[in-house]
């Protein structure tokens, strides 16, 4: 008894035989697509893209190969329950170039892809048909939209194929062509998930401003806001109002973000740990540590777990204040919770700790930064050599910069070599000095009237009078202007 494959193989030339037999007539197409949802539904994966490709580059009459969009999409609407074969087929025909794919044989992949929640696979070809289908205005939505629309029913689609083309649009910075897409589904009563406006709202926000990004929000979250008519479209969540408030946060208005924090409670959206941070970040920016207290001890009464962000953020408010020995009491509370610290836990203490004039407690906490294999951030190396500096502590200061350019490849501040230099001078190890100041000129840090005076002074100490009335004559030759960081 012959074997499948024999019996099918036969059917297989016995079709393409008869296929190219048939002048050109409307069966003509269905015939074509029959034999090729044979082949790919029932042929072995390791000879079906031959015979594929056979069937696609024969010639009826002198006539063209290949396949037409049309065929395309008809073939791919039966193959609609293997969308990885789908997506394999669809890939075929573009690498040999066995079709010239049209916004609809494009549309028609991405439906079934995102039907079988490929969703991954489905944007890459969105970004793919993007591209391929440019529009010359940019506001107007990109061409592929209207096409997925008209084939969303033929093709038994899945509503978040549009979430699917706006997040496409978000991640290729096509901003207004985002928006016009979620104000044209609107229109037809089709709303966007929410992971897909609370990005869209935050990209507006850092593109054109926190107010931009408010109006978005209120303008696909309310029905009626001025009335208080209640919410309309996708549900809202605490990620919603927190990149609302982060975007006032950005500026500075604190205002605005308590307002914001008070339309969550009215809508009875609760606020998740970020969600409190922000608040109590915004307060500790200005110097309002009582109410970012209040709104600690409220995260405390609901239960609410506390993150490494919230306790970075009431570390830093109380930082920020000089109320160094609270933050401590933070930190005991995080260690016992079993909250690990981060960099930016040290910064914040040692950076607290400089404001306090604490040499001893900043190097120690420094040191131990180290240790625990963090990188320390630019401005602590400067806050942390200004420290010593001032406390005549120089050496330790220019072991500091030189670990730091080393070990982290740090790039301090010009404040910092000033610093340094001055305190070599001070001390008349003007050799020193002399070396940091060809290392920061090396830097592209030009010596200021500051620099100059520096070893005025230093060579006067010495005795050295001469040197001293050189290098003032060469300062005000120069006219030097008063340095700035």
């Amino acid at each position: 008894m012959a074997n499948f494959s024999t019996i099918f193989k036969c059917s297989f030339f016995t079709g393409l035989r008869a296929f190219s037999s048939i002048s050109s007539s409307p069966s003509t197409d269905q015939n074509l697509v029959s034999v090729a949802v044979s082949i790919l539904k029932y042929q072995s994966s390791r000879t079906r893209w031959s015979y594929i490709r056979s069937l696609l580059t024969s010639t009826t009459d002198g006539g063209s190969t290949g396949l037409t969009p049309s065929q395309f999409s008809e073939i791919i609407l039966q193959l609609r329950n293997d969308p990885h074969l789908a997506l394999r087929f669809f890939s075929f025909t573009v690498q040999h170039s066995l079709c010239s794919h049209s916004l609809s044989s494009y549309a028609t992949i991405i439906h079934i892809l995102s039907r079988s929640r490929l969703k991954r696979d489905a944007k890459r070809l969105i970004h793919s048909a993007i591209r391929k289908f440019p529009v010359p205005n940019s506001s107007s939505p990109p061409p592929i939209f209207e096409t997925l629309i008209k084939t969303y029913r033929l093709c038994d689609s899945a509503p978040f194929v549009f979430d699917l083309l706006i997040k496409a649009c978000i991640e290729s910075k096509r901003i207004h062509q985002a928006i016009r897409i979620v104000r044209m589904l609107r229109t037809k009563n089709i709303y966007p998930r929410i992971s897909t406006c609370n990005p869209l709202i935050e990209l507006v926000s850092k593109s054109q401003g926190c107010f931009a990004g408010y109006e978005l929000y209120k303008e696909i979250f309310w029905l009626d806001r001025e009335n208080d008519k209640g919410l309309r479209g996708p549900d809202l969540n605490p990620d919603t109002f927190n990149v609302i408030m982060v975007g006032f946060y950005r500026e500075g208005l604190v205002e605005r973000v308590e307002e914001v924090w008070g339309e969550m409670a009215r809508v009875d959206c609760v606020p998740n740990a970020y969600s409190f941070s922000i608040l109590m970040a915004s307060y500790c920016d200005n110097e309002r540590i009582e109410d970012a207290v209040r709104i600690w001890q409220e995260m405390h009464d609901k239960r609410i777990r506390c993150d490494i962000v919230a306790y970075n953020t009431i570390i830093d408010g109380f930082c920020k204040i000089g109320e160094v020995g609270r933050a401590e009491e933070i930190l005991r509370e995080m260690e016992l919770a079993g909250v690990e610290s981060t960099c930016v836990t040290f910064e914040h203490l040692i950076n607290g700790y400089c404001k306090a004039g604490d040499v001893d407690s900043a190097i120690l906490l420094y040191n131990d930064m180290c240790r625990k294999g963090f990188r320390p951030e630019n401005s602590t190396v400067d806050a942390i050599i200004a420290l010593l500096c001032n406390n005549n502590k120089v050496s330790v200061g220019l072991e500091i910069l030189s670990t730091a350019l080393k070990k982290y490849n740090s790039f301090p501040a010009k404040r910092s070599y000033v610093f340094l230099i001055k305190g070599f001078c001070q001390e008349g190890n003007m050799e020193e000095a002399m070396k940091l100041q060809a290392e920061m000129v090396g830097k592209g840090y030009e010596p200021d009237e500051e620099i100059y005076e520096a070893f005025i002074d230093g060579h006067m100490k010495q005795g050295n009078e001469e040197m001293a009335h050189t290098l003032r004559m060469e300062m005000l030759r120069t006219q030097i202007p008063d340095g700035e960081d």
